[in-house]
């Protein structure tokens, strides 16, 4: 069997190829790309290749490719003769990432008529842990689980290109919370509203569902430019 042969769909009558597996620099990418999500790294700070590469045991090659593809999404900014920083963003930069995040997750939930057992529950146990997590006064854990549900709320599209813009549009979501540095004022009065819309999904009212999220993304846009507004005004 040949290479393309092993990379084609075999189906009667039909060959199209497979996706191609991931580059070692695309899996780093996806590892920091995380990180960043569970709020391990705050805006404008550097990071170290040396220490980078002895953590995750690669090349300072695939690193440097690694920190090029972050780049390109708006995560890193690369400063000439001094590294790489995690991007810090601007209240424009939060109109912008709000306006994205309408077009992935309210679509997302309105198609989702008969959305799978698996993809709901992924949806309540964001819930789940961000309650837990409130309980415990766990702030920061709290933020995660309110990435997580925004990201189990794209995952109900059942596409695997929406979920990797998502993990990008959080990604760079959770440094603007990063820079607030303020997650139970910025997170914990929503989760009340994660509950009302993971009830309504699982009742299947996705139009209800979509309404709150709708209603949700306006008053937490309006909460975080006018927070950001007022440090870029005092700057």
């Amino acid at each position: 069997m040949t290479a393309t042969d092993a990379h084609t769909d075999r189906t009667p009558g039909r060959r199209r190829p497979l996706p191609p597996l991931p580059t070692q620099a695309e899996r780093v990418a996806e590892l920091l790309r995380e990180s960043l999500i569970d709020g391990a790294y705050p805006p404008r700070q550097r990071l170290s290749e040396e220490r980078l590469c002895e953590e995750l045991g690669v090349s300072r090659n695939t690193l440097r490719e690694a920190f090029r593809l972050l780049v390109r999404e708006r995560l890193l900014v690369h400063q000439m003769h001094r590294g790489v920083f995690v991007a810090h963003p601007t209240s424009e930069d939060v109109r912008d990432l709000f306006r994205t995040r309408r077009v992935l997750e309210l679509p997302a939930l309105r198609g989702a008529v008969r959305p799978g057992e698996e993809a709901v529950r992924a949806v309540g146990s964001a819930v789940d842990e961000g309650e837990a997590a409130r309980d415990r006064e766990r702030w920061k854990e709290m933020g995660t689980a309110n990435m997580r549900f925004h990201q189990a709320l794209a995952g109900l599209a059942g596409s695997a290109r929406v979920n990797e813009f998502m993990s990008q549009v959080l990604a760079e979501t959770r440094l603007v919370f990063h820079v607030m540095d303020a997650p139970r004022e910025f997170h914990a009065p929503y989760l009340d509203w994660n509950r009302r819309i993971h009830t309504l999904l699982a009742a299947g009212d996705v139009t209800g569902a979509a309404d709150e999220l709708a209603a949700y993304l306006d008053t937490s846009e309006h909460q975080l430019v006018t927070a950001f507004t007022a440090r870029e005004r005092d700057a």
